[in-house]
């Protein structure tokens, strides 16, 4: 009794008072806690450390504090604080046997009072993860701070991005009151709400979620813990038999290493908690500019995040990699710095152009990106527009192109009306008369297709070596000689 009254008190007078159940890590990890279990445990641990009613460092750490205050508290004197080490090396130095670079998962969740067996964590961990209970048993094993000095560091930027902390640049972090923290969402066991469908309900579910999956990844571990829910119950109201052989599989191409898309997703959060913050700002990051084979350092205003050809792109307006205040997309696995570094609307590295746009309001906004991206075919949606016509053999169009939806603007088009569009939108004059001289010496019973698209647009040009050798380019004349040239340059492949 008195054990459990203590306990009230200290919960009633500590910040952070959760377990490291699965929801709660789960929460910790913003969607990633398939591929940052071990990392949702340390941010777990070192909150739990800082706010928590046993320790509460923070009333003891300077304020603000620095990562190697903290990094003295977590780990033992015989830990090395060298930061070129590796991991194998900072723990096979270490010679403490009680530090935490030695502490295994398991260890560390038998010492955190969790509200459940070790055996029903894992469980709840698997339907949450989609691992598979084997998969979560190993990963017990495993000794979540037996890490670099350099991801503990990132497990602090992190927290900060999340609001966990302050952080303030060559000053260091500061801790936050109560009523400031992040609290957790209603916390709800994954299956609950599904339980209480029915069977045929929970099936048409499933399908709607299989069919668009492929814009979400994430979403196929959804789907695996409702396919083992439905498993259970395949019997709908009516007691009719419903199938319950998973019948949809689905196969994504990642193009990014776990190491890699984790920094992505790091990427990703800072600049979510940006627009979370009502004040806003820029950022500045180093980033590899691929056809130059150079780095460039931009300072831009972060507009919007787009999935697109498997990987993640920044749209965001302010200093490009040739200097220039314009629009550009940036693909977030080709950033360089280790994170992202924030400017204040007060900075003088903010350009002059953004914060007069701040001042006044008018900022640029995802709205304008979107009418943009309706306005022509083609992701970089910044690039000039041209009309676009392509002709197909019959059979060909038949087959892989006509009821097929690509852009608003792609359509199907009579060969007498291609000469009319050529007169009243292409402007430059040689151009328009070479389109048409094409056009003369091209069938009519051919299938030709126009649209507008954004000239100079990597997607737009892998979709058109796709339909090579079937689609020819007519228009415009700059896209017809890039196919040109390199039908040439393969065919030269193929000679010997």
């Amino acid at each position: 009794m008195a054990w459990q009254l203590k306990r009230v008190l200290l919960q009633q007078i500590s910040m952070f008072t959760y377990p490291p159940s699965p929801a709660i890590l789960q929460w910790l990890s913003q969607g990633q806690f398939p591929s940052r279990l071990h990392r949702s445990v340390r941010l777990w641990l070192i909150l739990d450390r800082l706010y928590g009613g046993q320790f509460n460092w923070v009333k003891s750490l300077s304020q603000p504090f620095r990562y190697s205050q903290l990094r003295d508290r977590l780990f033992s004197l015989s830990h090395s604080k060298g930061e070129t080490l590796s991991a194998q090396e900072l723990t096979g130095n270490c010679s403490d046997p009680k530090c935490l670079c030695h502490q295994s998962l398991s260890t560390i969740l038998i010492h955190s009072n969790l509200p459940q067996s070790l055996s029903e964590w894992v469980t709840e961990t698997s339907q949450r993860t989609g691992l598979s209970v084997a998969e979560i048993k190993t990963q017990l094993d495993y000794c979540p701070f037996a890490t670099v000095h350099r991801s503990l560091r990132d497990d602090l930027t992190l927290l900060a991005s999340q609001g966990w902390l302050k952080y303030r640049t060559r000053q260091g972090y500061y801790s936050l009151p109560p009523q400031q923290l992040p609290k957790p969402p209603m916390q709800t066991h994954p299956n609950r709400y599904f339980e209480q469908l029915s069977s045929s309900q929970k099936s048409h579910l499933i399908y709607i979620l299989e069919s668009v999956a492929f814009v979400q990844p994430d979403i196929d571990i959804a789907i695996n813990s409702l396919w083992e829910a439905f498993t259970d119950s395949p019997t709908n109201s009516s007691g009719s038999f419903l199938e319950p052989n998973r019948r949809i599989f689905l196969h994504f191409d990642y193009i990014l290493s776990a190491e890699i898309q984790e920094k992505v997703d790091d990427y990703q959060q800072q600049i979510e908690s940006l627009w979370y913050n009502h004040n806003g700002g820029v950022i500045q990051f180093k980033t590899w500019v691929a056809r130059e084979n150079r780095a460039a350092l931009v300072t831009v205003y972060p507009v919007c995040l787009h999935y697109a050809r498997r990987a993640k792109y920044l749209s965001a307006y302010g200093v490009d990699p040739w200097g220039a205040m314009t629009w550009h997309n940036y693909r977030l696995d080709r950033i360089l710095s280790p994170q992202l570094r924030i400017l204040s609307w007060d900075d003088p590295e903010v350009p002059q152009v953004l914060q007069k746009q701040h001042q006044t309001g008018t900022l640029p906004n995802p709205g304008w990106i979107e009418e943009e991206l309706e306005q022509a075919w083609g992701f970089n949606f910044y690039l000039p527009k041209a009309l676009l016509i392509v002709r197909f053999p019959v059979d060909f169009a038949s087959n892989y192109v006509d009821d097929t939806v690509r852009h608003s603007t792609f359509q199907k088009m009579p060969y007498s009306e291609l000469f009319k569009s050529v007169d009243t939108q292409v402007d430059n004059r040689e151009e328009r008369q070479l389109i048409k001289n094409i056009l003369r010496q091209r069938s009519p019973d051919d299938a030709y297709y126009q649209a507008w698209v954004r000239v100079g647009d990597i997607n737009i040009v892998m979709r058109l070596r796709d339909w090579r050798p079937k689609g020819e380019i007519i228009a415009p004349v700059v896209l017809r000689q890039q196919m040109l040239e390199e039908v040439e340059a393969e065919r030269l492949h193929y000679l010997q």
